[in-house]
């Protein structure tokens, strides 16, 4: 009787899900095939990382975590960031709908000790919080689907990028999941990712601190991300406090990567404005080394 029911359940939320998305509440899971410019980089798109020395704020988050303690052992910076993963995700228990008071790592991180669950905005957070304060250059970064304007939920997820010196580029790490994407024995950004899922799947590995996860949670993995690799968008400025002002550009604070020939997407699930953003289909404006 017990398995029936479970039989009956599944059958009812795989119905469920597919009227959602035929009448546009939840987003499509087709993975599109998507292009991007690769110009020479818009001088006027200047990204900002924090001076991890002289930022009081993440001496405190670095120290009071003991980050530089958990990460000790590791040889480079690409098994520090799997290390910082592994421990973000660690710090408290998914919650699709709970929301700090405030939006920085330590607040975050000091309500999570106190019992409350967050969402993946704050993972992302707080993982590249941590890895800007011990001195690995970071970011969080929003994806957006590809009918984010016209679905009522499930439209974006939240990750963060690291640059790797180790590698000299970008990779993609979702704090959520505690996983991040490998091909060829290399780490790969969010475009890259999108890439070989649909060219390589076979060969792409999905990683943490531990070794690869296991092939059935890869395609679980995999199968949900997709939906989400096609709008790109992070702060200009990435700084964490004591930092007040942000800087913007042309009174923007994000830059979003678009795929060619795409609209710009203006509404966030028909109701939320984008009107933070200045758009670019340049990867290369979106991939700048930091300086």
């Amino acid at each position: 009787m017990n398995k029936l029911i479970t039989l009956i359940a599944l059958i009812f939320l795989t119905s469920c899900s597919s009227l959602y998305r035929s009448l546009k509440l939840s987003p499509s899971l087709l993975l599109k095939e998507v292009a991007f410019e690769e110009n020479a980089i818009n001088s006027e798109y200047k990204f900002h990382y924090p001076d991890t020395i002289n930022n009081d704020y993440l001496k405190r988050l670095r120290m009071d975590y003991h980050l530089p303690a958990i990460t000790s052992i590791d040889e480079d910076d690409f098994a520090k960031i799997k290390t910082i993963l592994n421990w973000t995700n660690s710090q408290w228990s998914h919650s699709g709908s709970n929301s700090p008071s405030k939006y920085d790592p330590i607040t975050i991180l000091e309500e999570a000790k106190e019992g409350n669950k967050f969402r993946c905005v704050e993972y992302g957070i707080v993982l590249a919080g941590a890895l800007n304060s011990i001195g690995i250059p970071s970011r969080v970064l929003s994806l957006k689907t590809s009918d984010v304007e016209k679905v009522r939920y499930g439209a974006g997820h939240v990750v963060a990028e690291s640059y790797s010196r180790k590698f000299e580029k970008w990779i993609f790490m979702d704090g959520q999941y505690n996983v991040l994407p490998v091909l060829d024995e290399i780490p790969l950004n969010g475009v890259e990712f999108q890439k070989a899922i649909l060219e390589n799947r076979e060969a792409l590995r999905i990683v943490n601190s531990k070794g690869d996860v296991s092939i059935e949670e890869k395609n679980q993995y995999i199968d949900w991300i997709s939906k989400y690799l096609y709008y790109f968008d992070t702060k200009f400025d990435n700084r964490n406090l004591p930092y007040t002002e942000r800087v913007k550009i042309e009174g923007k604070a994000k830059l979003m990567l678009v795929p060619e020939k795409a609209e710009n997407p203006t509404v966030f699930q028909k109701k939320g404005k984008i009107d933070y953003c200045l758009y670019t289909n340049n990867v290369n404006d979106f991939y700048q080394k930091p300086k």
